[in-house]
């Protein structure tokens, strides 16, 4: 019985949490925060995508990573799966264009980390190890920093962003 109640627990979140939309992006702030305006209308929403750590823009990387980001989904039409909602009020979503996984891309192409939690090497770890093997962009300096021991040494390059501001 307490295996069951177990299970139950864990899985109730995972029920009924995700929220499933297409929609035009609409503007990309780094290589990993993105706004998509809903097909169904309202106002942009401002996303993250789930999975990876882009670097911050005014890091090594950072604007490299933003230009790639925005060259795969720039005014295309993505389809959206925002699993939770993170500190800063993005929702943290998977996002395919052309029915392919954007973090995937990005990261295989070089251009962000497979996010790692505890010993985990996160979800993308075959695409990392691919970039690293082929030397593709961030990669190809090996003294690239990850963006969370930027963050620890820097802080945030928008430390007084305001967080409720919508792009036009």
């Amino acid at each position: 019985m307490w295996r069951y109640l177990v299970w139950v627990c864990l899985l109730l979140p995972q029920l009924g949490i995700a929220e499933v939309f297409s929609g035009r992006v609409s503007h990309v702030s780094d290589g990993d925060t993105l706004w998509v305006r809903p097909d169904g209308g309202g106002v942009p929403r401002k996303l993250r995508l789930q999975g990876l750590d882009a670097p911050e823009i005014c890091q090594a990387g950072g604007a490299a990573s933003r230009d790639a980001l925005g060259q795969l989904v720039a005014n295309k039409t993505v389809d959206v799966t925002v699993l939770y909602q993170d500190d800063y009020g993005r929702g943290l979503a998977r996002i395919l264009v052309n029915e392919r996984d954007v973090a995937a891309i990005m990261v295989q192409s070089g251009h962000a980390w497979s996010s790692r939690w505890h010993r985990s090497l996160g979800p993308y770890a075959v695409q990392e190890n691919q970039a690293r093997a082929a030397g593709t962009g961030l990669f190809a300096d090996p003294a690239a920093e990850m963006p969370r021991d930027f963050r620890k040494r820097h802080g945030s390059c928008f430390p007084t962003q305001s967080l409720g501001v919508t792009p036009r």
